[in-house]
């Protein structure tokens, strides 16, 4: 039977606190706060970075590239086909068997069989060893003649086991990534229930929708519904693990948080008001599908921020969707600046 009504504000609070954002962490695991937050959005090298910076206390830019080039942190295609960062032990949990993308190559595909075409990238890979999309997509089209390079590169990107291979670039990674085969161990079988149990972990309460809209596989209903005696349920359709916390409405919390581009708080959500107001999603997300840096204050998107650097001067700009504690804002704006930029001589916030 369902139970009280949730607001807004309690699922607020519940989901910051889940993503160490009501206050930073102590923690100085950097692979446990990517447990814990179920991994970060990672289209690009630098946001995760942020996102760790944003939540742990004490994180410096040395603790994840320490991590991901030690193997225990792995940036790979997973959820939705959209590139995270995750601990290593969480990969397979996230990237499930082979047939859990198969339905984003959709019409990219234009009636192409894509085992004849992954079994080739896998032997060139193992071959050559690890590569770039670039290298990759002009050797299989040369077995696969008349064929779009491009969707057989994106088939083998989002179905085969790939992980992006960590360099000394300064984010760990360059403008054009290396993919390489894991020695990770895929799942023989999706394990749904536990997928169920992490996402709420990170991102709860939630409903079905909210579930399916961060994990990309349809059709979770009846794993939820098997799940009814370990879980607990609340009017509107929430669910959630039974002793995970959920602060009362009014439970105190940073009164500024900057968050990265493509953050999971904003993204995990079919219905994202917990975290944004409607009026405002257009202002964040881009025609080309990014999703830019925003902050909050009190716990909801107040606004976005970007940062451009000179070798001396490092400035934020700050696009406020209506009135902000500036002060509180500037403070915080100049310490991300500060982290992102640490040889700049001077810091500016406008």
């Amino acid at each position: 039977m369902p139970g009280r009504v949730l607001t807004l504000r309690e699922l607020n609070r519940a989901t910051l606190a889940r993503q160490s954002l009501l206050e930073r962490s102590s923690t100085d695991d950097v692979v446990g706060m990517l447990r814990r937050v179920a991994g970060l959005q990672a289209q690009e090298p630098r946001p995760p970075f942020v996102g760790l910076w944003t939540r742990m206390a004490s994180f410096t830019s040395d603790d994840l590239l320490d991590a991901l080039r030690a193997g225990a942190a792995v940036r790979a295609p997973l959820m939705r086909g959209t590139l995270h960062t995750v601990a290593a032990e969480d990969w397979a949990l996230c990237f499930g068997p082979p047939d859990r993308t198969r339905n984003i190559l959709g019409e990219r595909s234009r009636g192409m069989d894509p085992e004849p075409v992954l079994a080739a990238a896998e032997t060139l890979l193992r071959e050559h060893g690890p590569m770039t999309m670039n290298a990759l997509r002009p050797l299989l089209a040369e077995q696969f003649p008349g064929q779009d390079d491009r969707v057989m590169g994106y088939a083998a990107r989002l179905l085969l086991p790939l992980v992006m291979v960590p360099t000394d670039d300064r984010w760990g990674y360059g403008r054009d990534p290396v993919f390489g085969l894991t020695d990770l161990a895929p799942p023989r079988e999706r394990d749904d229930a536990e997928l169920v149990r992490r996402f709420l972990a990170a991102f709860g309460p939630a409903t079905v929708e909210d579930l399916q809209t961060w994990s990309g596989r349809p059709a979770l209903r009846p794993v939820v519904d098997a799940m009814a005696d370990e879980l607990v349920a609340f009017d509107g359709g929430y669910f959630d693990l039974p002793d995970a916390p959920r602060p009362p409405e009014d439970a105190p919390g940073r009164e500024v948080v900057l968050l990265p581009e493509f953050d999971n708080v904003l993204l995990a959500h079919k219905d994202r008001r917990r975290v944004i107001a409607d009026e405002h999603r257009p202002r964040v997300a881009t025609k080309n599908l990014r999703i830019k840096a925003t902050f909050l204050v009190d716990g909801m998107v107040a606004g976005t921020w970007s940062i451009k650097a000179t070798k001396t001067k490092a400035t934020v700009t700050l696009e406020p969707f209506g009135k902000i504690p500036r002060a509180a804002v500037r403070e915080e704006a100049a310490a991300v600046a500060r982290f992102l930029e640490p040889t700049a001589k001077a810091v500016s916030v406008a």
